[in-house]
């Protein structure tokens, strides 16, 4: 008879950790800090994050990363199988969520860059919601996530897994207001890497 796969992690993966003698070692892994489900430690974590790390792939598993941010919190869990975090006005191209409207899998991972350091993957299933309609469906939703801003979209992740980012590289950061005003040497964003300098091959500021 064929053993059952294993519960949590890709083929691929297994058959690396098959090739590379890692297997043992994975299993404890997947056992001991792999769960189906957010735990409590992990929805208090996610409610204290205040940034977020992306990773998407469309219909034919081309890549995209990307970062949302907000106030501690934006990132709301519905439940222990379900998070939300809303999407607002942006450059319009729409890439992370135009990926999950071809393919619904999202990665995601927070990072304690100030305080414990450490980082918590979710991967799960994503689905795009209006406002309206996931606020009917769930009235809990904080009503004003970034002030001033109403979110166009809502991001609905159905947890899959969850587990640890270790602590080992994961370097200290102090947190620091931003300064005010806008440094005159550095390009606005529109021009940072393909204004008049980049298109000239004259590198912008370090």
């Amino acid at each position: 008879m064929t053993s059952p796969p294993p519960p949590f992690g890709s083929a691929g993966e297994h058959r690396l950790q098959q090739r590379l003698g890692t297997a043992d070692r994975a299993a404890r892994f997947y056992d001991r800090q792999v769960r189906p489900h957010l735990t409590a430690e992990m929805r208090d974590f996610i409610g204290r994050q205040a940034m977020v790390f992306l990773a998407t792939a469309d219909s034919r598993g081309e890549c995209d990363s990307s970062f949302r941010a907000g106030p501690p919190g934006f990132v709301h869990v519905i439940d222990e199988r379900t998070l939300a975090y809303p999407e607002f006005r942006g450059n319009g191209v729409m890439a992370s969520a135009g990926n999950m409207v071809e393919n619904p899998h999202l990665g995601m991972l927070f990072v304690d860059f100030t305080h414990h350091h450490v980082g918590l993957h979710v991967n799960g299933v994503a689905h795009l919601r209006h406002d309206a309609d996931l606020r009917g469906a769930h009235p809990g939703l904080p009503t004003d996530v970034t002030p001033g801003r109403s979110p166009e979209l809502w991001v609905h992740l159905t947890v899959e897994e969850a587990y640890i980012h270790c602590s080992k590289y994961i370097p200290h950061l102090e947190p620091a207001p931003r300064p005010a005003g806008r440094d005159a040497a550095r390009p606005k964003d529109a021009d940072y890497f393909t204004g008049p300098r980049a298109a000239h091959g004259r590198p912008g500021p370090a």
